[in-house]
This record gives C-alpha cells, sequence and structure tokens, in this order.
C-alpha cells in the first residue's frame, strides 16, 4: 500500500513537473516520474528494487540506478547512500538466489519461477555457462542483462563457495551500480541538450516499451501453457 502511494504521488509530481517546465513528452514524464518515485522511496526504496532484480524479479537496474544519478545530481540524494544500499539490496536478493538454488535446486525454480517470468530455457543458458566458465561467472554476469537476474540460482545448485560467491557479488554489483549512477548523473546534467532530441527519443521508449510488453506477455503465455500440459 505503501509503495502504490509513492508510485502515484510520484506521477502526479511528474505530471505537474512537466506542465510547468519547458521540456514536455513522454521522455520528459517517464524522467520526472522515476526521479520524484526514487527521491520519494528513499535509500530503502532503491535497495527493495535492487533485491529484487537480483532475486529474479523483473525489475531492471537500468531502469532504476540512472535515475538515482539524476537524484544525486538534484541533491536529494547522496552517492555514498546510493551505492551503498543498492549493494546490499544486490548482495541480499542474490543471496536469497542462491538460498533457492541450494536449497530447493532446480525442482523449485521450475515449480515457481513461472511467477517470475523465468522459464527452464533462461536457465538451462545460465547453468551451462556458470559450469563451463567457473565461479567468476558471477562476477562478469553482474554486467550482463537477463543472466544477471539468475546467475544466483546455479550458484546455489553448485554449492559454490559461499564467501566467494558473495565477494564476486559485492564487487560485481558495486561496480555495475555506480556505472549505471555515474551515467545517469551526467544525463542529467545535460539534460537540455538531450531534450532538444526528445521528440525521438519518445518513438524509440514506445517501441522499447511494446518490445517488452510483447516479450514478456509471450513468456508469460508459454509459461501457462507449459503448467497446462504438465
Amino acid at each position: 500500500m505503501v509503495l502504490l502511494q509513492k508510485i502515484i504521488q510520484a506521477a502526479d509530481t511528474a505530471k505537474m513537473a512537466v506542465a510547468t517546465e519547458a521540456h514536455t513528452g513522454l521522455t520528459a514524464w517517464i524522467a520526472d516520474f522515476a526521479t520524484n518515485f526514487i527521491e520519494s522511496a528513499g535509500y530503502t526504496g532503491i535497495m527493495v528494487l535492487m533485491m529484487l532484480e537480483s532475486m529474479v524479479a523483473p525489475v531492471p537496474s537500468e531502469a532504476v540506478m540512472p535515475f538515482a544519478g539524476f537524484a544525486i545530481y538534484e541533491g536529494t540524494l547522496t552517492w555514498p547512500g546510493v551505492i551503498l544500499f543498492s549493494t546490499i539490496g544486490s548482495i541480499i536478493g542474490s543471496l536469497i538466489g542462491y538460498w533457492m538454488g541450494a536449497k530447493g535446486g532446480r525442482p523449485l525454480v521450475e515449480k515457481w519461477g513461472k511467477y517470475l517470468l523465468l522459464d527452464k530455457h533462461d536457465l538451462d543458458i545460465t547453468e551451462k555457462w556458470f559450469n563451463k566458465k567457473g565461479d567468476m561467472t558471477v562476477f562478469v554476469c553482474r554486467f550482463i542483462p537477463v543472466v544477471r537476474h539468475v546467475i544466483s540460482i546455479p550458484a546455489g545448485m553448485g554449492r559454490m563457495n559461499l564467501m566467494k560467491f558473495s565477494i564476486y557479488t559485492l564487487l560485481g554489483a558495486c561496480m555495475w551500480n555506480t556505472i549505471l549512477t555515474i551515467a545517469g548523473y551526467y544525463l542529467k546534467e545535460n539534460w537540455d541538450q538531450i531534450m532538444k532530441y526528445s521528440h525521438i527519443i519518445d518513438y524509440v521508449i514506445v517501441a522499447v516499451l511494446a518490445i517488452i510488453v510483447i516479450y514478456y506477455g509471450y513468456k508469460l503465455y508459454q509459461n501457462r501453457k507449459k503448467s497446462k500440459n504438465a
């Protein structure tokens, strides 16, 4: 309920901000909404969102951390706080994924993964990659979309040393979260120049959102179809 209230509040604030600024359109609204939501949710909100990403939930860090950079530029959040809490969230989520793999193994993931839009194919690819490349995969995969969300599970299934897993996750998550935050900070710094091309960006955003909806809709359909046939 609190999260829903923050979302509604951020949407209203973004609407007013766009109405009073020179920048209009979908891009400006999304940027204002995301920044206001991050500022409203604070460090705890960032931690929770990054935890969800690392435990297989469809919450990409690319949609969170850049706007934390926006908030840093505006002076409402700080560099140490954003990096610290986002990394803590990533570690907690990754440990939950590790536990899922270690305690429940493939049966647990195949039974409940469908509710997080995780299908058997995603797990197969990640597991093969982990078995082939070894422990270092945990660090490398923090920089790779999709695989990043599920790499903790095969690490748990393979009983990777927990201390080594935690260190690789800490280093990879901290570096990736920092890169995204820096990108957001400098994006906001040059926002006026970027907004000159906002109409083009709006079309790109609509296209990307359409692709995402179709992709996840297809995965959900496939998961339900497999459940009925099982």
